[in-house]
Formats: C-alpha cells, sequence, structure tokens
C-alpha cells in the first residue's frame, strides 16, 4: 500500500513547527488508538504534536500510553481553537468528512494547515493535500503501522506505539472476526506483539473491566432484545431512563449490539440509544455476509460506515425511530434471506 506523494509528504512533515491529530466525535478504540499512536511516533521522530478530539472517550481507553496529554474540545475549547489556528499540519484520523469531528468542524474547514488523511471508510471528501485512503483496511491503525512503514521508520515503534495500534485494530475488527481482517492484518498483529504489545494484557484491560452497572446495563438491553425473524434481523433498545438507572458511562454499551447479531440466522442487528441530551437516538448497525448496513445508514438514518458496521441517527423519539426501522426492511426483505 503506497501513500500518495511520500517524498511531498517527507519534506512537509520534517517542516512542520505544529502538528495537530485529530479524530471523530465520541472516539473509538480505533480513533483513540490510532491518534495515540501517531503522536507517540512523531515524538520519537522528534516531532512536536498534540492530540484533540471533539469529547470524552470511554473509560476502558483510559489507560492507554500517552492518554492523559489527549486535549478534549468540549473541555476546553479556547485553547483547542487555538492549538488548530496555529498548526501547520493537521493529521484527520478515522474521518473523511469534517462532519464526523462535531464542534471542531468550522475550525478545521477554516484551518490553513495541510491536512493529511488517513482513514478507511468510504466515500472520503476531498479536503486532504495528502491522502491514505482504503475502505479494504481492517482498521485506521492498521494504516498508522503502513503509514510508517512507509517512511521506512517501523524502527521507531515501541511497545507503547505497539500497544495502541493493537488496542485500534483489535476492536474495529471485532477481535479479528470481521472480514476485514486478513492475512496482513495478522502479520502486523505478529510484529505487534514482537514490538512489545502484550496481547492478553491489551484484550483484559478493553474487554473484562466491567462494572457492576454496566452488566445491569447489559441484562436490560438484552431483554429489550427483539427478533423478526422474517427478516432475518433482530435489535436493542435503551431508553434515557435506563441508562440512568445503571448510571451509564459513554462506552458502556459498546459492543451490546454484536449480541443481536450473535442469534442464529441473524443478518442484521441493530441497537437504538436514546440520547436526551443531544435530542437524538443513536443508532448502531452490524451485518453479517454481503449485506450492506453502510448503505442502509446512509440512505435511511443519515450516517454510514463499513458493509458490516455502521452508524446513523435518528431526530425521531425511540418508539418512532423502531417503527421506521421496521418499516423499510421489506425493501430489504430477499437480501436478507439471502445471506442465510
Amino acid at each position: 500500500m503506497i501513500f500518495n506523494k511520500i517524498e511531498d509528504f517527507k519534506h512537509v512533515l520534517k517542516a512542520s513547527k505544529q502538528i495537530i491529530i485529530t479524530t471523530h466525535k465520541n472516539p473509538d478504540g480505533d480513533a483513540i488508538g490510532s491518534s495515540l499512536a501517531l503522536h507517540l511516533f512523531l515524538q520519537n521522530m522528534g516531532l512536536n504534536s498534540k492530540v484533540i478530539v471533539p469529547n470524552d472517550y470511554p473509560e476502558f481507553l483510559k489507560w492507554l500510553p500517552g492518554q492523559a496529554s489527549i486535549l478534549k474540545f468540549e473541555d476546553d475549547k479556547e485553547t483547542c481553537a487555538n492549538y488548530i489556528k496555529e498548526a501547520d499540519l493537521i493529521f484527520a484520523l478515522d474521518y473523511n468528512a469534517f462532519h464526523r469531528t462535531g464542534d471542531l468542524e468550522p475550525f478545521l474547514e477554516n484551518s490553513s494547515a495541510k491536512k493529511v488523511m488517513i482513514d478507511h471508510h468510504q466515500q472520503p471528501d476531498d479536503f486532504a493535500k495528502f491522502t491514505f485512503s482504503n475502505p479494504e483496511m481492517s482498521s485506521t491503525c492498521e494504516m498508522i503501522y503502513h503509514f510508517i512503514s512507509s517512511l521506512n521508520e517501523l524502527k521507531l515503534i515501541n511497545k507503547e506505539i505497539a500497544t495502541c495500534i493493537y488496542v485500534g485494530i483489535m476492536t474495529d475488527t471485532g477481535s479479528f472476526r470481521y472480514r476485514s481482517t486478513t492475512a496482513t492484518t495478522h502479520h502486523v498483529i505478529a510484529e505487534l506483539i514482537n514490538k512489545g504489545a502484550d496481547n492478553t494484557k491489551i484484550h483484559n484491560s478493553v474487554f473484562d473491566a466491567n462494572s457492576f452497572n454496566r452488566l445491569q446495563l447489559l441484562g436490560t438491553a438484552l431483554t429489550n432484545l427483539k427478533i423478526l425473524p422474517e427478516y432475518n434481523a433482530a435489535y436493542i433498545s435503551l431508553s434515557q431512563n435506563e441508562l440512568n438507572e445503571f448510571d451509564y458511562k459513554k462506552g458502556d454499551t459498546e459492543g451490546f449490539v454484536n449480541y443481536a447479531l450473535s442469534i442464529n440466522k441473524c443478518v442484521l442487528a441493530a441497537i437504538f440509544i436514546e440520547d436526551e441530551k443531544n435530542k437524538i437516538i443513536k443508532i448502531s448497525l452490524r451485518s453479517k455476509g454481503d449485506f450492506s448496513v453502510n448503505e442502509l445508514s446512509r440512505k435511511h438514518f443519515e450516517g454510514g460506515g463499513h458493509n458490516n458496521a455502521a452508524g446513523g441517527k435518528s431526530n425521531d423519539s425511540l418508539e418512532k425511530t423502531i417503527e421506521r426501522f421496521i418499516s423499510i426492511l421489506p425493501e430489504y426483505k430477499t437480501a436478507l434471506q439471502n445471506e442465510v
């Protein structure tokens, strides 16, 4: 995989005095892992960089090397805005359109800094001077590894960087079980382990650090699980009251939708989560085989993502959003049945 204009980019990178690394709103393991991996790598190159995220991220990522240095725009807008204004190089990681950065969008659009996109989502916008985009790649973290390789600097990957990259690949591939996991992905993982990434410790830190409240919330989610056998589909719903009852923390619902997808013959799974603060219903979609939830989400729920994993939102009530979801399924009935 070749990063476009790599020689030109090397000159720009070395000349950069203030580098800012950004990622999307509600950052996940791949977003935080890739941002920190790049930040630590640039430090090892002797370059000055800062990571700015739109808002907070899940507790299960707050052990990662370097995470204490992350700046959250929602907590200190003025400082973050000034850093972006002063930047001469801005990395866009794990997103390919400015609107996915939430309140960061106007500051990024108005910045005169050169932009670098490293991302694996479909249909990227054309805002970057340097673009490293591949929708077939498992994760942005895997792309960061290849990016470092294209700079001929794999020697600078240490245990901390390897750990951050491993986390992003692991979380974005569903622990290496999604179709996007390739032989190359496993080769990269092997190299990361050789660099010091402790696969057992990483897995335990991300997946086996449940609070009692999170498990109670999972129980409620499973109680709310509904199956639509005629469409090989299933969905979960969680109201704001249910989230409040179990002291919901960001990231607590991570992976819940996969329980619905694990049902025998289920091809399409969804979770609908009420968000009173933002007055929306957050939607996560998962699928098996060739059924594209990216297309479904783009068409009906103002979202997108990957063929088998996508997100979206609705401005309707929780009940009306679910009704709309069920109402569109006849459109996909044949495709869903053909996947079984």
